[in-house]
Order: structure tokens, then sequence, then C-alpha cells
């Protein structure tokens, strides 16, 4: 668990500071975690299409092959298949992109927030 410390500057704040700044820090923490797990699965996922392209690719064309759409497991050619993937795959490299901005800008923020309050973390 980390722990909050203001600086000698700001040690005789009310624990009502102390307990204010420890919330922030917990939302700024909680929020780059949750962005960190989005990452992750959109990292899973797209490795996956990855996978599967490459087993699909030296097929024939004309070879019947399955995919699954809302739900339900429908029939096509590899000639069908291919370019749809390619699509979610080239989509999830941008969710991808766009999540990690978000992660550095998350990051730039919290570390701006601790120099401009003085903070100092804890671990304990």
């Amino acid at each position: 668990m980390s722990t909050v410390a203001a600086s000698s500057s700001t040690a005789a704040a009310p624990a009502k500071r102390q307990q204010d700044l420890q919330t922030q820090y917990t939302n700024y923490k909680n929020a780059l975690q949750q962005i960190a797990q989005k990452i992750g699965d959109v990292e899973q996922e797209a490795e996956e299409h990855k996978l599967v392209l490459e087993t699909l690719d030296p097929l024939p064309a004309d070879r019947k092959c399955f995919r699954m759409i809302n739900g339900v497991l429908v029939e096509r050619t590899v000639q069908d298949v291919i370019p749809a993937l390619k699509t979610n795959a080239e989509g999830l490299g941008k969710v991808l992109e766009d999540l990690v901005k978000q992660y550095k800008t998350r990051q730039d923020d919290l570390d701006k927030w601790k120099k401009k309050n003085n903070v100092q973390v804890v671990q304990s």
C-alpha cells in the first residue's frame, strides 16, 4: 500500500488536507491502473488477431472457415475473413496507441500534481 506524505513545509497541515491528498493520489493511481488493464486487454486481443491471421494467411482463399459475429458462428471463406481481421487488427492498434497516450498523459498529470503539492509517496 502507498501512503502520501507531505514534505516538511506542510508537515503541520491539518489531517483533512492529508486525507484529501491521499484521496486524490488514490484516484490518480486507480485511473492509471484501469488504463493499464485496458492496455493489457487490447494487447491480448491484438495478439489473438495476429495469431489467427498468421494461421489463415497460408491457406487457400476459397477454404471454408468460421467466424463469430455478435455471438453467432457464421461460415465464410478465408478470403472473406482476412480483410475483416486486418481491419480489426488495425483498429486495435489505434486504440492501443490512444490508450498509451492516455496513460502517459495521466502519469504526467500525477507527476505535476505531486510536484505542485510537494507530495512524496511512502511505501508501507
